[in-house]
């Protein structure tokens, strides 16, 4: 599949800085999870890969390829956190996983379009509908079907539980560990939520100020945190959940 590199990464909107200096490397077939508070910079971070934030220092690469500074291209995907405002209230759920489908003919189209809802758990025959007809978790789980359409090597997934039910969230989350797991694509997991970037992530980095200012395995950095800003996360965690944990039915 791909691989992930952030070498200095910078962002500015006007005299703000809101990302500086930031190197990152997200493995072939990894996950990498993302932390930091609010305003860390966190969320600028995945904007800058997939080219809705400006790039004012640095580069980020793909496979060792710059990319584009242009956003929809096929290497890299993002979800976003909001799945209510992410789908076009317009478009049937079908024709939103289309729209991000290479050309094909209609009913190859139509065929991968009930393929790839079957893959995220929806039911192809709903297909037709309007995204209002669906659930926060069903919403979600489109958008993650229209990001895997385009075929990404890396996926960016932006705290896309946490405007869910807590009683949806651990399925979408089981549903996000299987997909990654099964298609094998790099993840990067951006999160406030240590327990869950434990649960789901090989390594994990923290942003503080738009700084990186931990990052390594995930067992090391949670038994061992070296930065004050990784302790603080740590201790708003009454209890850390089991490694494993079964698959949503």
């Amino acid at each position: 599949m791909s691989s992930l590199e952030l070498r200095g990464v910078g962002v500015r909107y006007g005299r703000f800085t809101a990302v500086e200096g930031v190197d990152l490397v997200v493995p072939d077939g990894s996950v990498t999870g993302l932390v930091g508070g609010s305003g860390s910079g966190k969320s600028t971070v995945g904007k800058a890969v997939v080219g809705l934030a400006p790039l004012t220092a640095g580069r980020i690469l793909v496979d060792g390829a710059d990319q584009p500074r242009r956003p929809g291209r096929t290497a890299v995907q993002l979800v976003f956190q909001n799945p209510y405002a992410s789908l076009d209230p317009r478009l049937s759920i079908g024709a939103a996983v289309a729209e991000a489908l290479p050309k094909a003919r209609r009913a190859e189209r139509a065929a991968e379009v009930a393929r790839l809802l079957g893959l995220v758990g929806i039911d192809p025959a709903r297909a037709v509908q309007l995204p209002e007809a669906l659930s926060g978790g069903q919403r979600q789980r489109v958008a993650l079907a229209r990001a895997l359409a385009a075929r990404p090597g890396v996926l960016i997934a932006d705290e896309v539980t946490s405007a869910l039910d807590v009683s949806v969230q651990g399925a979408v989350l089981n549903l996000l560990r299987r997909l990654q797991r099964d298609l094998g694509f790099a993840l990067l997991f951006i999160s406030h939520d240590l327990a869950v970037v434990r649960y789901l992530c090989d390594q994990i980095a923290v942003l503080e100020s738009g700084r990186l200012v931990e990052c390594g395995p995930t067992a090391e950095v949670m038994a061992r945190p070296a930065h004050e800003t990784t302790r603080t996360l740590l201790s708003c965690i009454p209890a850390l959940p089991a490694r494993t944990a079964p698959e949503a039915t």
